[in-house]
């Protein structure tokens, strides 16, 4: 089969769909492998790399995607519908949830659309490949959003450690899944005091095994959030509804109680965001100050890190990758894993949950 890996065009996102050593399994495996020029490049790369091991390196997009299997790493940007076709199979995040003109877009052209973050196994590991992200996500969040608690970066100029004698920061987190585990691991390094909240009880007394009394635990509810939210340095959104926006957590209101400068990072962005007054942002510009608080909405922050972050992601990619190269449409049938992440196929939306989003779109 013949591979395309196009370059990314989102903002700053240096991340690649597949590393050199994924091209050199594909290879071995028969298959062609072309790669857009320094499409590698952020994540440490080089053209040569790819050479190295047996890709062809094309100058142009279009010269990638006019391949029966593209793997990117982010959902097509307007630049790049022109080149979605029928009988071609996308391989992405797509996160068609919060984004009704890319999946119009994909409906139209015809494409068979499999997105990463809904292919779902069964078992501890259910999202296998968000998982690798949302671990670096989560950690990135509670990074972030110590910088912009500077001062200088329009924060209230709180360390989240504190000092002997000072109170540390107080690091609020949105749900207690993968990314909410990973903020609080890195907030409670730095010795901040947190909170998680999730509706899950089960889910709270794992965490308890985890983190023992150095996280205090709560159930989600109204009056459990406006309490912590309120006393919050660090909002963290980490919630997650497989293939469904996330749910609006605090409302505007509730943002203009918060302390002048504090900080909500929510992870969320890329499903719509938990927080009324978020918006996606940038890595060029990432953050904005509403109601007095300081806002940082980047949907692609693992980009931030992507010579670890492309590694990461081609682990727990590259069976799945493999499978449909040596199969096509097949391995559907035979991975009841990878055909949980079709999403569009034969101008029809296909995935149950983004037709619940968009049920005007269901033919």
């Amino acid at each position: 089969m013949e591979i395309g890996v196009p370059k990314e065009t989102k903002d700053q996102e240096f991340r690649v769909g597949l590393s050199p050593s994924s091209v050199r399994v594909l290879r071995e495996n028969g298959h062609s492998i072309f790669v857009e020029t320094q499409a590698g490049n952020g994540a440490g790369f080089t053209d040569a790399d790819y050479q190295n091991v047996g890709a062809e390196i094309v100058s142009t997009a279009e010269a990638v995607w006019n391949r029966e299997l593209v793997v990117k790493v982010k959902e097509p940007l307007a630049s790049e519908y022109k080149f979605l076709r029928k009988e071609q199979i996308l391989f992405t995040y797509l996160h068609l949830a919060a984004d009704r003109k890319l999946t119009e877009n994909l409906i139209d052209s015809g494409i068979c659309a499999i997105a990463y973050e809904t292919v779902e196994q069964s078992g501890p590991n259910k999202l296998p490949l968000l998982t690798p992200m949302s671990i670096i996500a989560g950690r990135l969040a509670v990074q972030f959003g110590a910088r912009f608690l500077e001062r200088q970066q329009g924060g209230r100029g709180v360390l989240l450690g504190g000092v002997p004698g000072v109170k540390p920061g107080q690091v609020v987190i949105l749900g207690g899944g993968v990314v909410g585990t990973e903020a609080a691991r890195i907030a409670v390094g730095m010795g901040a005091a947190v909170q998680i909240l999730d509706v899950n009880v089960e889910r709270l007394s794992y965490l308890e095994t985890i983190f023992g009394s150095r996280v205090e635990l709560l159930y989600s509810n109204s009056a459990h959030i406006e309490a912590a939210v309120k006393a919050a340095d660090l909002l963290v959104g980490a919630v997650l509804v497989l293939g469904r926006r996330a749910p609006i957590l605090v409302n505007r209101e509730l943002v203009k109680q918060m302390h002048p400068g504090a900080v909500i990072v929510d992870v969320a962005v890329d499903q719509g965001g938990c927080v009324e007054t978020l918006h996606a942002t940038s890595h060029t510009n990432p953050v904005y100050i509403e109601e007095g608080v300081v806002h940082y909405g980047v949907p692609n922050m693992p980009g931030a890190v992507p010579w670890t972050a492309t590694q990461a992601l081609n682990n727990s990619t590259l069976p799945y990758v493999v499978q449909l190269a040596n199969l096509g449409l097949k391995a559907l049938d035979v991975n009841p894993a990878l055909a949980k992440g079709l999403n569009v196929q034969n101008h029809r939306l296909v995935h149950p949950a983004v037709q619940e989003v968009f049920p005007d779109l269901v033919s």
